[in-house]
Order: C-alpha cells, then sequence, then structure tokens
C-alpha cells in the first residue's frame, strides 16, 4: 500500500506540474488509489462534504474576503506610508519598509497573496524610482509576502489545526517567531544588498520633523493598525474565536475602506467580492478533494507504514528532520501550502510525535516549508504574480528571489526545527 500510495502521489505531483485543473490532478489521485489499490468510495465524498461544514473552515472566505477589501480599500497604503516614516531616509529603508508593512498585512489577511497585490503596485515604482533594480524590488515584495502565511492569523495554519485536531490560537503563534525572524533576515539581507545600489535618499529630516511626519501618519494610519490588535487581540484575549475574528476583520474594513480612506467604491467593492468567492471557491474544492485522499491513505493505515518504513532506515533524529524539511521543500516546490498540509500533516504526523515533536511545532515546521514553495519554482505562484505586477520578466526575478530565499529564509527553516523554543515559546506562554 505504500508503494500505490506513492504511486498516488506522483499521479497528482506530475498532473499539477503539468497545469492540469485541480480537481482533475486529485480525481487521477483518487482512481489510483481505487483502481490499483481496490480501496473502496463507500461514504467517503459524504464524509468529505461532512468536513467542509466545519466551523473552523468558515474563517478561510471571511479572512480572504478581508484581504481582498484591503488592497482595494487604500488600507495597505495608508501602513506603507506609516512604515515609512520611519526608515525612509535610511539607505536601503525603503526595502525594510516593504518587509515590514508585509508581514502588518499579513496579520490582517492571513494570505501570502495580499502582500504583493497590496504594496507590489505601490512600492515596486517608488523602490525603482530611487535606484533599486525592478527585478530585485519585485523579488523583495514577493518574498516578503509570504509573511502572510506566517505572520497570525494564517490560513494555512488553520487548515493545519483542522485536519491534525491541533489548537489553531497555538498554531497561529507558532509561526509567529519563525515569521518575525524571516522579516528580520529580509531587512538585514537587503540594507547590506543596498550598499551595492547607486540609492536617491530622502534629506534627513531633523528631530522636530522627524516627530511630527510620525505622528501625522500615524494618526491617519491608526484605523489600520487597529485591525491586527483586534484581531489577535481578539483571539488570544479569549474573546473570539479564530472565525469570530474573520468575520470582525470584514465588518470593519468595510465602513473604514469606504469612509476614512475612500479606496472603496461600489465598483471595486463588488470586484473585491468577486474576487473573494472565485479564491474560496478554488480553495473549498480542492479541500473537498484532498481530504478525500487523505483520509484514503490514513484508512489503509499508510502514516503506521510510511513511520516504520523510515525507521527501518533511520532512527537518528537530526537526520530524519534534516529529511523531513527537504521533502517537505520539495512538496512545496510543486503543490501550494494549503494541498501540501492537507494532504501530508496526517501522513507525517505520526512520525513526527515518534521522534517527540509536538503537533505545535511540527506546524510551524510545516508552516515555513510549504510558505516558502509560493516563491520557489515551478509552483512559485506569488513570484509569478509579483512577477507580472512588477511588470518584469519571471526570469530576472528569480536569482534575486532565490538569494533571498537562501540568506533570509532558509536559515529560519532549521532554526524552526533544531530550536524548539522559536516556535514553542510563545504557545507555552499563552498556555497551549
Amino acid at each position: 500500500m505504500i508503494e500505490i500510495a506513492l504511486l498516488a502521489i506522483l499521479v497528482l505531483v506530475i498532473t499539477l506540474t503539468l497545469g492540469v485543473p485541480l480537481p482533475w490532478c486529485f480525481g487521477a489521485a483518487l482512481m489510483v488509489m481505487y483502481f490499483i489499490g481496490d480501496v473502496t468510495m463507500k461514504g467517503m465524498v459524504l464524509w468529505g462534504f461532512q468536513q467542509l461544514g466545519n466551523p473552523a473552515l468558515l474563517a478561510i472566505p471571511l479572512f480572504v474576503l478581508a484581504g481582498t477589501i484591503m488592497s482595494e480599500s487604500g488600507i495597505a497604503a495608508a501602513l506603507l506610508r506609516f512604515v515609512n516614516s520611519f526608515v525612509g531616509h535610511v539607505r536601503g529603508g525603503l526595502g525594510v519598509v516593504a518587509a515590514v508593512s508585509c508581514a502588518i498585512i499579513g496579520a490582517i489577511s492571513g494570505s501570502g497573496l495580499t502582500g504583493i497585490s497590496a504594496i507590489g503596485p505601490l512600492l515596486i515604482p517608488e523602490m525603482e524610482k530611487r535606484g533599486y533594480p525592478r527585478e530585485y524590488a519585485t523579488a523583495l515584495i514577493a518574498n516578503s509576502s509570504i509573511l502572510g502565511l506566517l505572520i497570525p492569523p494564517s490560513l494555512s495554519m488553520i487548515l493545519f489545526g483542522w485536519v491534525t485536531d491541533t489548537s489553531i490560537a497555538a498554531c497561529f503563534l507558532a509561526t509567529l517567531g519563525p515569521g518575525l525572524l524571516i522579516m528580520f533576515n529580509f531587512s538585514a539581507v537587503n540594507l547590506w544588498m543596498a550598499r551595492k545600489f547607486n540609492l536617491v535618499l530622502d534629506e534627513k529630516p531633523t528631530a522636530r520633523e522627524f516627530t511630527a511626519d510620525i505622528t501625522k501618519r500615524g494618526i491617519y494610519a491608526f484605523p489600520a493598525l487597529l485591525m491586527p490588535v483586534m484581531i489577535l487581540g481578539g483571539i488570544y484575549g479569549g474573546i473570539m474565536t479564530p472565525t469570530e475574528s474573520a468575520a470582525l476583520a470584514v465588518i470593519y474594513a468595510i465602513p473604514v475602506g469606504f469612509l476614512i480612506y475612500k479606496g472603496l467604491r461600489l465598483d471595486n467593492f463588488l470586484f473585491a467580492g468577486k474576487e473573494a468567492a472565485t479564491a474560496v471557491g478554488a480553495i473549498m474544492l480542492m479541500i473537498l478533494f484532498s481530504m478525500i485522499l487523505g483520509q484514503m491513505f490514513v484508512y489503509e493505515g499508510v502514516p503506521q507504514k510510511l513511520v516504520s518504513v523510515i525507521f527501518g532506515i533511520t532512527e537518528n533524529k537530526i537526520v530524519l528532520l534534516i529529511l523531513i524539511n527537504i521533502l517537505l521543500f520539495l512538496i512545496g516546490m510543486v503543490v501550494n501550502d494549503a494541498t501540501a498540509i492537507i494532504l501530508v500533516a496526517p501522513l507525517l504526523l505520526p512520525l513526527m510525535q515518534a521522534l517527540d515533536i509536538s503537533p505545535v511545532q511540527f506546524a510551524a515546521i510545516m508552516g515555513v516549508n510549504t510558505a516558502m514553495g509560493g516563491v520557489t519554482p515551478p509552483y512559485a505562484s506569488i513570484l509569478y504574480l509579483g512577477a507580472r505586477i512588477g511588470k518584469v520578466k519571471v526570469t530576472k526575478v528569480i536569482p534575486p528571489a532565490m538569494f533571498l530565499v537562501l540568506t533570509g529564509y532558509v536559515p529560519v527553516v532549521f532554526l524552526t526545527s533544531f530550536w524548539p523554543d522559536l516556535s514553542l515559546y510563545l504557545p507555552h506562554l499563552f498556555g497551549y
């Protein structure tokens, strides 16, 4: 059955790589399990639809809608100007603005695509005007956008908590440390890279001008900054569930976008709703099919057999963690983070528990690896979107993007695996 399960996954990966529509990809993998593995389909489809009724999943469409509204409303522009007031006059400061702004947006939308969609059109032309190569600016913002998958609330962590029966709030906190460290790494690497560029810098303001500028932009950005405070404060203060906080994010973003920042109009509000509905439809369909396939694997005892096979090769914890990270990285290169988590997390969870790694730390390990796939070809959906928004060829964006991955991201992947406190300190602090 292990061989048949691997064949099903191979068929899934090949069809995804070839660009076959997502339902057909999972359908092909299901056919392998049904015809070759002789696995019954009785009750599986009904079970899958029942799982979609879980209230925790309602947070996904709500956070997606909040993200699309934010992209259209002017909230992102207010955040961008506020962050820029701190470091805009520093050499390389505009790149730091990109990383920090994407982290703040991630704390609102929970999606990796919102950062590049909201920040890219505003910041890429500005960075080029200031002397940054356009391909580097695009790569930096695309890489920073994956912080939306790590800075809570995170859609991928909602899925991980759901499929592994782990506290979603604990999963949110588990990826916060790695996410902030990646943001710091990108900022530091950018400051080092900025020494090579012939940049045009703002004149350094006086102390009075600096204070006045921060105060003015801070007041204007206050309604936008209040969003992540309400969302995260509500969750960890025990006031709201993640689903309720997602609903609050939507309810709050609409009047802020219409009445305060006035970026929302009826036409782009309806467009935001359409974009969110399209994205959610694709996500839910993918969840349905991948859950059925994953349940087939569990039904046949594939996770337990996989543990036995792997421990038959080696029982060295360090070697196994390195192999697992490589596996997750390769999976992230060919499928999106949601597919990887739904399909692989239940398979690897027994192995991680056998290695004495808690499900919460496993959430962080899986989160940082699958998020990296968003900017790592051939999947690289965030990188491709960034290239389109930045109006630059993908082939020119890939080299600086991979440099940022190697210097800013990969070290955090290994720290998350071998330094448990990076992902477990905050969950333990909040009693999870």
